[in-house]
């Protein structure tokens, strides 16, 4: 109709052009609408599809965070963990526990004893021979500065399967005697200073541990914990031949201890 009134023109067939003009405008119509229903159509695709791989991104992190929760119970428990305990210690079921051992088992990072119980595989030690050095490297400045200051052996003791290790020694370079402390040597967490500063540190104690004999006769330690490092449990120390003032050199042991922490973090 209105390119009729624009051409002052009688159309021979007056209905035809008024038919085809309402009948291509409603093709057009046809056409936007399919457009607009397609670009929503691709849209909700798009849309669903980055939710899928969303969710399968936070239930890739939600396995590997109970892996590695599993990592950690299986280490804790002295004698092992059956899967039972484990899916009861994750609030998890069974079958699931089942799909976090068996890759854990491939990597060797847990195997299975005689009796079927969980315990920590050999492929942990690679990782921690490979940690070790970088934690002992980190630590050695502290630690030099503190057995000048002290006049005593200092060390840094780690956790390492339920007992403490020295991972890192540095004698005193003045003294006419001193402890000769073997890195590698383990003991007890609960006795001696150094093991005891871990467990006061996992109550969140930090105040300095005193010890006396408790390792080795005519031995006397003073350590504080190394707390703030992910997934290191450690303290610092000293052993001397002779008593410690605890008033003295506990100050020091602590300010050794924050100087670890901020080296390994």
């Amino acid at each position: 109709m209105d390119a009729t009134a624009r051409s002052g023109e009688t159309p021979a067939n007056p209905s035809g052009p008024a038919d085809a003009v309402p009948g291509q405008a409603g093709a057009a119509g046809h056409v936007n609408a399919a457009g607009q229903a397609g670009a929503a159509g691709q849209g909700d695709r798009v849309v669903g599809r980055a939710d899928a791989v969303a969710g399968r991104a936070v239930e890739t992190s939600q396995t590997l965070d109970r892996g590695l929760r599993l990592l950690h119970l299986v280490a804790d428990a002295s004698g092992g963990l059956t899967v039972t305990e484990a899916a009861n210690q994750l609030n998890i079921g069974r079958a699931a526990v089942y799909r976090l051992v068996s890759p854990l088992i491939g990597h060797g990072m847990l195997r299975r004893d005689g009796d079927g119980r969980l315990r920590l595989g050999a492929g942990l030690l690679h990782l921690a021979r490979r940690a070790q050095p970088l934690l002992a490297e980190g630590a050695l400045p502290a630690l030099r500065r503190l057995a000048e200051q002290a006049g005593a052996t200092a060390h840094l003791t780690v956790v390492e399967g339920g007992e403490g290790v020295a991972l890192a020694v540095v004698e005193p370079s003045w003294t006419s005697f001193h402890v000769a402390y073997r890195a590698g040597a383990r003991h007890p967490l609960d006795r001696g200073a150094a093991g005891r500063a871990i467990l006061a540190g996992r109550a969140g104690d930090t105040a300095p541990v005193s010890s006396s004999g408790e390792l080795q006769a005519g031995a006397y330690g003073v350590a504080a914990p190394v707390l703030g490092v992910p997934g290191l449990e450690a303290s610092v120390g000293v052993v001397a031949l002779a008593p410690l003032d605890v008033d003295t050199i506990g100050p020091q042991v602590l300010a050794a201890a924050t100087a670890v922490t901020n080296a390994l973090r």
